[in-house]
């Protein structure tokens, strides 16, 4: 048996916790923050917690003064306790209350916080690389809100589905101008020789935590040039290698997006790279 966290209150995970007229149900009101606990820390959490306020300020929620994240943390840390997990993947799902499009009851952020366990080989390099593909029907808009992890998330879960029936693991996401974004579940990076190529965050993708990690940490050596540019499909396809990143497992490398065929030794060295400058954050 799980259990969730809904507003500071311990359920069953089959519990029911919100009515019809909520507006995170009616409207996609909300957003979400995934986060990773492991070696008995919330991997990033300042980082996780600074973009999920963030987000909340953007969405005009109005924040309480004792909601903040130290509060927050410790809702996360007894539920981790209450389903007895010692590594996890957390999800803390943020959406208003009751009401219409133009009659919300108020702007209070209600939360709602899961947990489930991570393998011990969570992290870990991928052996085999992923099989990918594009996904062209739903386009994600690039705006002051494509950075967040919102509750809209119509090309996500209808890329995921389209990458399901193709038998793909993941879809490469476009935004409204046909460039790449990211993927329905991953930012997305490109090598070329000793060059790293990724959207920049005004192209849409969502300001992944791990992305700025991986970013910042590269940036302070000598091997690889990051460049944060415009990604067309043909980039994708004349790239050398993918991979993608996001906060549970770190990176994967990509080995085809449909007909394209990719190595993997750079990736590798970025991977081995990260783990041994940041063991407590790559893990």
């Amino acid at each position: 048996m799980l259990y969730i966290n809904y507003n500071g209150k311990i359920l069953e995970d089959n519990s029911s916790i919100i009515g019809a007229n909520n507006r995170g149900l009616r409207f996609g009101d909300g957003l979400f923050e995934t986060m990773k606990f492991k070696n008995n820390q919330l991997i990033l959490a300042d980082e996780h917690f600074a973009r999920l306020w963030n987000g909340m300020k953007l969405l005009q929620f109005d924040i309480p003064k004792l909601f903040n994240p130290d509060f927050l943390e410790q809702q996360v840390i007894s539920l981790l306790k209450k389903n007895k997990h010692s590594s996890a993947r957390i999800r803390i799902t943020i959406i208003r209350g009751n009401g219409g499009l133009f009659d919300a009851e108020n702007h209070h952020p209600n939360f709602i916080i899961q947990t489930w366990p991570l393998s011990d080989s969570n992290g870990s390099l991928n052996e085999n690389g992923l099989q990918c593909c594009f996904y062209h029907e739903a386009k994600k808009s690039a705006d002051q809100f494509s950075g967040l992890k919102h509750n809209n998330y119509l090309p996500y879960f209808m890329g995921a589905i389209f990458a399901q029936k193709n038998k793909c693991n993941d879809a490469l996401i476009f935004n409204q101008r046909n460039q790449i974004c990211d993927t329905t579940i991953a930012n997305i990076f490109l090598i070329n020789d000793d060059t790293i190529y990724t959207p920049p965050l005004d192209e849409g993708p969502v300001a992944g935590i791990m992305r700025h990690h991986i970013i910042q940490t590269l940036n302070k050596t000598s091997l690889y040039n990051i460049s944060e540019i415009p990604i067309t499909q043909q980039m994708v396809l004349e790239a050398n290698e993918v991979f993608m990143s996001n906060s549970i497992y770190n990176i994967r490398w990509v080995a085809g997006i449909e007909n394209k065929i990719y190595t993997s030794a750079h990736t590798r060295k970025i991977f081995n790279l990260l783990q041994q400058t940041n063991p407590e954050v790559f893990c």
